[in-house]
């Protein structure tokens, strides 16, 4: 499903326009985004956590050239989904 897909759904499941929803969606995202880039944590019950996790720095291997490479330490976004999410997948 890609967004304008998404957009749709969500339209006909509360009877709104597309229009509405989108920027509804819009604005989740974009919240959801801002809150990872300050390194806060998002919860949504049920559902599952966003939430913003170290990577620790390690060697690697350039593919072309076999040589090993440093790769940095990072902070990367990470999702756990929740019970009610799992329960619904599984």
């Amino acid at each position: 499903m890609n967004k304008a897909e998404l957009v749709g759904e969500v339209a006909g499941q509360v009877g709104l326009t597309k229009r509405v929803c989108r920027e509804a969606i819009d604005a989740i995202t974009s919240t959801i985004t801002d809150s990872l880039a300050r390194g806060e944590k998002i919860t949504l019950v049920g559902f599952g956590s966003f939430k913003v996790r170290k990577r620790k720095a390690r060697r690697g291997r350039n593919p072309q050239t076999g040589k090993e490479i440093q790769i940095p330490a990072k902070d990367v976004p990470k999702f756990e989904p929740g019970k009610n999410l799992k329960e619904a997948v599984a």
